[in-house]
C-alpha cells in the first residue's frame, strides 16, 4: 500500500523492516519522487528563545517570607528624636507660628533655644523662646522668641537678618538646647511622651489553574524541555502545568511589587488590595524623577536626602538596562579612585559572591551600593514593554530594622522588606497546590479533567520605607 508521505501518518516498527504502514511509495505516480524520500529532520528538543523566562528571585535577595496568622499586619515605626517644624510663618517682630495637632501642647517649652531659618535666603537666627501657646482649637502654635544677636525678627540693622519678608509657610524652626536664669524651676518645660507611628498591610489572595480533559491527557505528546525550575527530559501535557507553575511563582513575586490598595473614587466593593512596593516609596518613601546620570549631582542630591533619614550605610539599586547602563557610563567617566573603592560587606566581605549574585559595588560618600540589573523591569512582557513607562529602579536599604511587634509585646529586628504569608497549623497558604477532578490519579468528582489547582495567601511589608528610592521617568 503506498501512503502519502505526510509527517504524522508514518506509524513506526519494533524492528528495521518495510511494512505497509511505514513504506514510502514513490512509483505510484502521485506526485512523489527521490526528493521526497526522507521524513523531515525534527529536533525534540524545544527551542528556549526568550532564555529564562522568570521574573522572580527580587524578593529572595533582599527580604525573607515569614508567617502570619491574621488578615493584618501592624507594625510601628519611631517618629524623629528630635523636635523641628516647617512650614513656619512670620507673624509679628517676635513671635512664629505653625500648625499642630489641635488642643495638643505646644512640644517647644519656654526657655528652650532654637534656630531659626529661611531655606530660600539661607538667613538664620538663633533666639530664646520666651512664651509658648498651645494651637487650641484652631491647629496653630504660637512661639515669642527673642535673637541673640539683634533686637527682633525684622532686624533692620547692617547685616541683620529680616524675616518679615518672607513668604507664608516659609520658614523652618528646631530646638537645639535651653537656657534658663539661675535658681528657677523646671515648671515651663513640657514633657513629651512619643508616639508610636503604626502601619498595616492585609494579604491577597492570588489563584491560578491548569486544566487538561482526559482525552488530551490520554493523546501523548511528546517534547523535550529543560524549564526555568529545573525541570528536564520529556513531557507531554504536563508541559503546560509546569508553565503555569512557574508563571503562578512569578505572581507570587509581581502581586505584592506592584499592588495597591482600594482607595480613592475606586468603586472596587469584593476586594480591599494591598499595599505594594512601589505604592509604598510613592506613599512613604523618596522619588526621583528622570536621574541625570551625565554628572553626579542627581545621584549626590539622594545622597544628601540617604543623610536626612536613616542613613543606612548598604544599599542595593535595582535597576532597568537604560539607568543600569547609565550610571554605569557615570561611574566610568570617574577618574581612578572617585569611587572611593569597592565594598562587599553586605556578602561577607566576598567579592565572588557579590559578582555571582550579578551585583556590582562601588562606593560613594559614606555608603556602599550594589548594583544589578532587575529583569521584571527588562522584561518584554512586564514593565520592559515599549508602550508601560514609569519606573526605571529601586534603592533598597540592605540589612534589618528594629521594629515593635504588637502580638510579642517587644522590639524585634526584621528586613526592611520581607513577606508575610498566612499559616498555621491547620492550613499553610504560603504555596499550596493540588489536583481535582478524575483524570491523572486524581479521582475527586466526575469532571472528565485533570484540575492543577495553585493558591497563595501574603502581603509584602515596607518598613522605614523613607529609606528607600524609587527611581520614575
Amino acid at each position: 500500500m503506498a501512503i502519502s508521505p505526510v509527517f504524522g501518518s508514518i506509524v513506526p516498527s519494533q524492528k528495521q523492516q518495510a511494512l505497509e504502514t511505514n513504506y514510502l511509495n514513490f512509483a505510484d505516480g502521485s506526485g512523489n519522487d527521490f526528493a521526497q524520500q526522507y521524513l523531515p529532520e525534527i529536533y525534540e528538543a524545544e527551542v528556549e528563545r526568550y532564555g529564562n523566562r522568570t521574573l522572580s528571585g527580587f524578593l529572595k535577595m533582599v527580604g525573607a517570607e515569614m508567617p502570619m496568622t491574621s488578615d493584618q499586619v501592624i507594625w510601628s515605626e519611631q517618629n524623629r528624636l528630635h523636635i523641628a517644624y516647617n512650614n513656619v510663618s512670620y507673624a509679628s517682630t517676635s513671635t512664629v507660628t505653625f500648625a499642630q495637632s489641635a488642643n495638643v501642647q505646644n512640644v517647644i517649652s519656654k526657655n528652650a533655644t532654637v534656630v531659626i531659618s529661611n531655606p530660600a535666603n539661607g538667613a538664620e537666627l538663633k533666639c530664646l523662646v520666651t512664651n509658648s501657646t498651645a494651637p487650641g482649637s484652631t491647629g496653630t502654635a504660637t512661639i515669642t522668641v527673642l535673637p541673640y544677636t539683634q533686637a527682633d525678627l525684622n532686624g533692620g540693622g547692617a547685616g541683620e537678618v529680616d524675616f518679615s519678608a518672607a513668604t507664608n509657610g516659609e520658614l523652618k524652626i528646631f530646638v537645639y538646647g535651653s537656657e534658663y536664669q539661675k535658681g528657677t524651676t523646671d515648671s515651663d518645660i513640657v514633657s513629651i511622651t512619643p508616639q508610636f507611628v503604626q502601619y498595616s498591610n492585609s494579604p491577597i489572595i492570588i489563584k491560578d489553574k491548569y486544566q487538561v480533559s482526559g482525552s488530551d491527557a490520554a493523546q501523548i505528546g511528546w517534547v523535550e524541555v529543560a524549564t526555568e525550575d529545573g525541570t528536564s527530559g520529556y513531557l507531554w501535557y504536563l508541559k503546560a502545568e509546569s508553565e503555569t507553575r512557574l508563571r503562578f511563582q512569578d505572581y507570587l513575586e509581581m502581586s505584592v511589587v506592584e499592588a495597591e490598595k482600594v482607595s480613592g473614587t475606586s468603586t472596587i466593593s469584593t476586594v480591599n488590595g494591598s499595599e505594594g512596593l512601589f505604592a509604598a516609596i510613592k506613599d512613604r518613601g523618596n522619588e526621583i524623577n528622570a536621574i541625570d546620570t551625565s554628572n553626579l549631582s542627581d545621584f549626590d542630591s539622594i545622597l544628601k536626602n540617604l543623610d536626612t533619614q536613616g542613613a543606612i550605610e548598604e544599599n542595593m539599586l535595582f535597576l532597568n538596562r537604560g539607568l543600569s547602563l547609565g550610571i554605569d557610563d557615570m561611574l566610568a567617566g570617574l577618574s581612578d579612585g572617585a569611587q572611593g573603592g569597592t565594598a562587599y560587606g553586605l556578602f561577607e566581605n566576598s567579592e565572588e559572591m557579590a559578582l555571582n549574585l550579578g551585583f556590582s559595588g562601588f562606593r560613594r560618600g559614606s555608603y556602599d551600593f550594589y548594583k544589578t540589573d532587575w529583569k521584571y523591569l527588562n522584561d518584554a512582557s512586564t514593565r520592559g514593554a515599549a508602550a508601560v513607562s514609569g519606573i526605571e529602579g529601586v534603592l533598597i536599604p540592605a540589612g534589618t530594622s528594629t521594629v515593635y511587634d504588637q502580638i510579642l509585646g517587644t522590639n524585634i529586628r526584621r528586613p526592611f522588606l520581607h513577606v508575610r504569608y498566612r499559616a498555621s497549623q491547620a492550613d499553610d497558604r504560603r504555596m499550596k497546590s493540588w489536583i481535582t477532578g478524575s483524570v491523572g490519579g486524581a479521582y475527586t468528582s466526575d469532571l472528565d479533567a485533570m484540575q492543577v489547582h495553585f493558591l497563595s495567601e501574603r502581603c509584602l511589608v515596607v518598613q522605614g520605607a523613607n529609606n528607600f528610592v524609587l527611581f520614575s521617568n
